[in-house]
């Protein structure tokens, strides 16, 4: 079992940059794939971002594609998603996710594991 807790979370203009950050506390992390998923208010929770156990395979959803970075650290049990050229679209609570395989994280219907989640707001 992994437990998650995302920080980096703010208040940005259009343009800026912002880097979320997901730690997690068990010894399997670096067993799990790990995601990130946004929800906007009055939208439903959308996939973001994946990235597989050993950081091989990465996915992205086509609206942030050269400008999103999901990366991770198994030495630290962190895994991050740098955000740039952000636009106010971009704004939403921004949940981490560790899943059993990536096909399962992209997917979003089999996730062993949320975080609580943190706020973006992208100001235009």
């Amino acid at each position: 079992q992994v437990q998650l807790v995302e920080s980096g979370g703010g208040l940005v203009q259009t343009g800026g940059s912002l880097r979320l950050s997901c730690a997690a506390s068990g010894r399997t992390f670096s067993s799990y794939a790990m995601g990130w998923f946004r929800q906007a208010p009055g939208k439903e929770r959308e996939f973001v971002a994946a990235r597989s156990w050993n950081g091989g395979t990465t996915y992205y959803t086509d609206s942030v594609k050269g400008r999103f970075t999901i990366s991770r650290d198994n030495a630290k049990n962190t895994v991050y998603l740098q955000m740039n050229s952000l636009k106010p679209e971009d704004t939403a609570v921004y949940y981490c996710a560790a899943g059993v395989t990536i096909c399962t994280v992209v997917d979003g219907q089999i996730i062993s594991a949320w975080g609580q989640g943190t706020q973006v707001t992208v100001s235009s």
